[in-house]
Order: structure tokens, then sequence, then C-alpha cells
């Protein structure tokens, strides 16, 4: 038993530090690697393991319940979090990544980047549940970790607070806020990867390598989602993609528009390849972000187009 517990520490480590190895090519991406947030691809959980098994996938991320119910991360009790993951578990399905939703809210002290239109009342209650939200961080933090635990994945996303007008002048300030984070995740041997999102202060790739750097805990590291970063005037790939620190990358999202023939439509082949050629090992989720009656059709269009890309690429 004493083996067996030596030897689960040191593969946790390993998977960690794998997830990115500079300098050493790694297999081409295949199916194995390809996962997707449940909430968009289907009205019910049940629904969601269809849609995965349907398309021969055996790796999920979590978010909102599909269908309603809350979030993994807080609104389940530690029972209905196991019953989910005994679902998934004999459905034959691996959960890769949990979606948290913290630090989506301004801290304290800061003003939001362009100006809003509201009235003091809205202000005054605006303020008082970032206010709230702020001081239960530490909190969210422990149950999002505990249901990453009971979910029987060591991956959790963060983000990094309500953007500002200089996001790179509040860069040590959010990294001061995350790092107790990082201490009590890296407790439990979860990681915490910050996802790039355009309402918060880290929304370009850019922004990303510059937190990275004041983070090097191996316990911190990177959700990169290419096109969020667009609205900012960055173009992806390879201009984004080339400062990223490609060790710290530990998952990928895929939007349904930068697939499909939409204007934000990417490269993927060569971005697989090149992330394959730059040692990337981890999984790429689809998060459709096609809203409205046709958001499980484009789903189903996003995964087809991912899977005809990847197979392309095996095959060749």
């Amino acid at each position: 038993m004493i083996v067996c517990m030596a030897t689960r520490r040191q593969f946790a480590g390993i998977a960690l530090a794998a997830a990115a190895l500079p300098g050493k090519q790694a297999p081409p991406v295949t199916r194995s690697r390809v996962s997707a947030i449940t909430d968009e691809i289907a009205r019910t959980p049940r629904g969601a393991i269809e849609f995965l098994k349907q398309y021969g996938l055996s790796l999920a991320e979590l978010r909102e319940v599909p269908g309603g119910g809350g979030t993994y991360d807080e609104s389940l009790t530690d029972e209905q979090l196991r019953a989910a993951a005994r679902e998934f578990r004999e459905a034959g399905i691996r959960i890769s990544f949990l979606d948290a939703g913290s630090m989506k809210y301004h801290l304290p002290g800061t003003e939001p980047g362009r100006a809003r239109k509201e009235t003091g009342e809205a202000r005054a209650k605006r303020l008082a549940r970032e206010g709230a939200e702020y001081e239960r961080r530490m909190e969210h933090i422990r149950k999002a970790v505990n249901a990453a635990k009971i979910l029987g994945t060591d991956k959790v996303r963060v983000f990094a607070f309500g953007r500002v007008a200089e996001p790179l002048k509040l860069m040590p300030r959010i990294a001061e806020e995350l790092q107790p984070m990082i201490d009590l995740a890296a407790r439990e041997k979860v990681q915490l990867l910050l996802e790039n999102e355009a309402s918060c202060n880290v929304a370009t790739s850019a922004e990303l390598a510059a937190l990275a750097r004041l983070l090097p805990s191996r316990w911190f590291g990177i959700n990169w989602d290419l096109t969020n970063g667009m609205g900012e005037g960055e173009t992806p790939f390879p201009d984004g993609y080339n400062l990223l620190p490609k060790d710290r990358i530990g998952n990928v999202h895929i939007k349904g528009r930068s697939v499909l023939n939409y204007p934000e439509r990417q490269d993927w082949p060569l971005i697989f390849k090149t992330m394959a050629r730059d040692g990337y090992t981890g999984n790429f989720g689809l998060e459709t972000h096609i809203f409205g009656e046709g958001q499980i059709q484009a789903s189903h269009d996003s995964m087809k187009e991912i899977l005809r890309i990847v197979e392309s690429l095996s095959a060749g």
C-alpha cells in the first residue's frame, strides 16, 4: 500500500510537469485528448454523456449542471458530486477539468475599465455584491478544490478579477491575491489554471505570460482560450501563442466559432501540430459559445470539425 501511495504521488507530479515539455516532441493530438464543456453540448447530464459517447470521447469538462441545478464547483453537495462522478465513471468518461467561475468580480478599490451606465443605487448594490464575493474567495476555492477531488480531476479554473483600465499595473496585486489560493490547492495536489477572459484583467496571451512570471509555482498554470484576447486586438496564433510560457499550459479551450465558418476561425491543424511539436500533451475542450436555439446543433457541428481535423492529422 505504501508503494502504491508513493506511486500515485509521483504520478501526480509527473502529470503536472508533462502538460508541456519544451524541446520534446509530443504525439499528435487524437480524440483521446478532446473533451467538451457539458452544459453547452446538452440540456441534461445524461444528454451530455450521450453526446460524448456518440463521438467516442472519454473526457468531459464540468461547469454548470446541464439544464439547471447550479454549478459543480459550488452548488452541489458532496453526495451529489459523488453521484455525478459515478455516472460519468460508469459511462467510461473521466473529468479532465473543473471550469470553476471564481474571481470574475472586481477587486475592492478598483473600477471597471470601461465606464458603466449605472445609477448610484445600482453601483452600491454591485459593490456590495462584489465585496461579498471577495470576502468568501477562499471558501469558494476550498469548495472548488473539494469538488474537483470528488469528481476525479486535479485541475481547476480561476480568473484574474474584473478588468480595469490598465491591467498590467494590477498584476502584482492579482498575484498576491492568488498565491494563498495556489497554496491551498497545492496542499490538495490540485493545480489552478488561469483562463484568459475578455472581461477580466488577463484577457490576452501577453497578460497570461505577465501573470505567470509572477507566479512560478508548478501548481499554477494556464487554461488558454485562444479567441478570448481578440477583443483586445490580439492575433491568437501565432502571435499570442508565441508569447506564452509553453510549459505552463495545462488545458486549451476551443470556441465553436474558431472551427466553424465564422470570422474567428483559426488554423487548428497548424495549432495542433505546433503545440505537439512544442511538447504539449494536455487536453483540448470544446466551449461552443454559439448561443440560442441552435447551440446544441452548433456543438455537434463543432465537434465533428474538431474530430475531422484531428483524424486528418493522425492519418497524415
